[in-house]
This record gives C-alpha cells, sequence and structure tokens, in this order.
C-alpha cells in the first residue's frame, strides 16, 4: 500500500474521534450567531468552503471561506478559524500574524510542533489524522467532521457510508475516462472541489469542479463519450439524463457527500495506478508550501 492508501483507509475510525471530541472544544470553536470566516490553502481551503456551507445551512452565523492569500482585511469578523495540516504554510501564519490582537482567532493542526502553535489564539489538535503522504485525505475530512460535528451537523450514518465508500466497488469503466467533473450544491461544492484537486495530484488527471446548476451554462459542453460527471450529494432535476444524452457517464453520489469524497480519493489513486503514477509523491508539489521572505 502506498501512504495515501493506508490514511484514506482509516478515516471512519479518525472521523469516529473527531465527532466524540468536539464537545470538548466548543469553546475554541466558533459559537452561534458569530460572523465566522474559515480560510485554509489547497485542500484546506476547500475543506473551509464545505464547512461555510455546513454552517451557514445549519442556520448558526454568517460564515465565509477563504483562500489565506486572499482574506479580506478590510472586512470584520469574531473569529477566524484556519485549517492547516501541516501548521507551517507562509500564507495561513502571516494572517494569523496580521490578525494578532486584532481578531479571535483559531487553529485546526495535525502536528503539535509547528509554527501555528505560537500564531493562533486558540488551538486544536489531530495529531491521529497527521499523513505522511504529501495529497491530504484524512486530516482534510477529519478536521471538516469535527466542524460538522460542532455544528450539529454529523451522525452515525456518515461513518457507515465511509465503510460502504471503501469496499464497495467503482463504476469499472470510470478508470479509464479522460476526464473528470464533479460537481456539488450547498456545502458539498467545497467537496468537488476537493475531489477535482485530488484526481489532479494524485493522477495528473483533467477535472474540473462546478456548483451543479452552474456545469449547465457551459462547461457541459466538454462532456461526452469517455468523460465522467459525478454528483456530491442531490443533483438538479433533469440533469443526470442531459449528460447521459452527451455519451457521458454519470455517477450518481448516493452516500453522505463526504463519504461520496472517499470514493473520489479511492478513484485518483485507482487512476494513478493505471497510469503508473506514485500518488505519494505528485509532480511539483511538497507537504507545505513555505515560501521565501
Amino acid at each position: 500500500m502506498t501512504h495515501v492508501e493506508e490514511e484514506l483507509v482509516s478515516q471512519p475510525e479518525c472521523w469516529t474521534r473527531a465527532a466524540a471530541e468536539a464537545a470538548g472544544h466548543r469553546a475554541l470553536l466558533p459559537a452561534p450567531g458569530e460572523r465566522v470566516a474559515v480560510v485554509g490553502c489547497g485542500t484546506s481551503y476547500f475543506m473551509a468552503q464545505a464547512a461555510a456551507g455546513l454552517r451557514e445551512e445549519a442556520g448558526l452565523g454568517e460564515t465565509d471561506a477563504f483562500a489565506a492569500s486572499e482574506f479580506p482585511y478590510g472586512r470584520t469578523y469574531d473569529r477566524v478559524v484556519a485549517l492547516t495540516r501541516s501548521g507551517t504554510t507562509t500564507e495561513v501564519l502571516e494572517l494569523l500574524a496580521r490578525l494578532r490582537g486584532r481578531t479571535r482567532t483559531a487553529a485546526i493542526t495535525a502536528d503539535p510542533d509547528t509554527p501555528v502553535m505560537a500564531a493562533a489564539d486558540d488551538l486544536v489538535v489531530l495529531d491521529y489524522a497527521d499523513e505522511r503522504s504529501v495529497v491530504q485525505t484524512r486530516f482534510a475530512t477529519t478536521a471538516l467532521t469535527l466542524l460538522r460535528a460542532h455544528f450539529g451537523r454529523h451522525g452515525d450514518a456518515v461513518v457507515a457510508d465511509a465503510r460502504t465508500a471503501l469496499t464497495a466497488d467503482l463504476p469499472h469503466e470510470l478508470v479509464a475516462c479522460a476526464q473528470f467533473t464533479f460537481l456539488g450544491r450547498g456545502w458539498t461544492v467545497g467537496l468537488a472541489n476537493e475531489a477535482g484537486l485530488k484526481m489532479r495530484e494524485a493522477s495528473l488527471s483533467w477535472t474540473e469542479a462546478y456548483p451543479a446548476m452552474e456545469y449547465r451554462h457551459g462547461p457541459i459542453s466538454v462532456t461526452t463519450r469517455g468523460t465522467a460527471t459525478w454528483m456530491f450529494g442531490e443533483a438538479p432535476a433533469g440533469l443526470a439524463g442531459q449528460v447521459g444524452a452527451t455519451g457521458g457517464l454519470w455517477v450518481e453520489g448516493r452516500l453522505d457527500p463526504l463519504a461520496e469524497l472517499v470514493r473520489a480519493q479511492r478513484l485518483a489513486v485507482a487512476v494513478a495506478a493505471a497510469r503508473g503514477l506514485d500518488p505519494d509523491s505528485p509532480r511539483h508539489l511538497t507537504r507545505s508550501v513555505i515560501l521565501a521572505s
């Protein structure tokens, strides 16, 4: 097994632990009614998008998501939550430093021996979800599960679906596809973005991701025989038929959307293997992006 394979199969156990610990971190995480921003880079940014959507859908308060490098410092927030597996990412550390003394900050990280420990006001360390692979899987989904449980949107069925996602066969046509499009609605748009990133990182695939309704406004034009369109969550009425009419493969997300992301992670590894690639060593990438001053 590659590191990424070992790590992605451990997600049900990591999610169960994070959900159980969520109540103990309540004081460190956004309170109902607070105006909140969730930030990150790469995978963590897409998890921030999903977390923001979940919190707003739960009616807990206005919540925005930003890439750490694009944070709007002219806005006022009650709390900023940073997601950072490594705790060393330059953009995240710079953001936390600029907000020091002005806005309450919390960091969710995997490594307790990194600069983020001194940069954020509050800290949640998910060291059991840390990873050796450059490609993120379990830390990202475990951090989102922690927030999901904190928002009251996690249940045992999510973990059961994750176990199904790890054992059920993928559609056999998927691995041979030349192009993949991932779609979401609401909080699952972030998951669709992350699925696309996993495929690009691990298997060098041509992938795209869109809000489901936006896909019909142009992007569907690339869909044809040999391409796949994968829906995270409930699809807009009629969209599956429209994809079928193009000759493309429609993949309906029947599991919890976070469990569907686990299936997409598995697909990324399978396509990498079919192409003779090492998913632990994606081209031009490192575990953390640290910019020279």
